[in-house]
């Protein structure tokens, strides 16, 4: 499957009650076993009042994830390593950005990690504060304002 095979991957609106083990599983991969970033600091208590998407492959794997909470911050983006690059990471956001924009929320904010600093710029966030640490690693405070008629829901 390539990213070009629009069928290869769906992704939906899931609440965390119903996908948890899946969207820990993704999580686990990405956050806990090739970063290092230790269980407890990865969940946590938010996670049960934001908004999830989760993407699946086909056979029903759950092959990334991501979350927002009630106020349009955008947190805990991972695609596990052999889908990256095939859209998933981008199809995760623009369903946020979509239910941001459908909820009515002036922009969505986010703390990427500055190795893919350049995946949030493409997609219009913009550096909105200097490079700090969260859990050892480098990252940096980004925004995307969103404006009617500019932005599709």
């Amino acid at each position: 499957m390539t990213a070009s095979d629009p069928g290869a991957f769906t992704v939906r609106e899931v609440s965390w009650a119903a996908q948890a083990p899946q969207l820990r599983a993704v999580r686990t991969a990405v956050f806990v076993r090739e970063q290092g970033i230790p269980l407890e600091l990865e969940l946590d208590a938010a996670d049960a009042g934001c908004l999830h998407v989760l993407a699946t492959a086909r056979s029903g794997e759950g092959i990334g994830a991501g979350r927002m909470s009630p106020a349009g911050v955008i947190g805990r983006m991972a695609v596990v390593r052999p889908w990256r690059g095939r859209g998933v990471g981008t199809a995760l956001l623009e369903a946020l950005i979509a239910r941001a924009y459908r909820d009515g929320l002036a922009e969505v904010r986010l703390d990427a990690q500055s190795t893919v600093r350049g995946f949030y710029a493409r997609l219009g966030f913009v550096p909105a504060g200097p490079v700090f640490l969260k859990a050892g690693i480098e990252h940096v405070p980004m925004r995307r304002p969103l404006h009617a008629g500019t932005d599709r829901g």
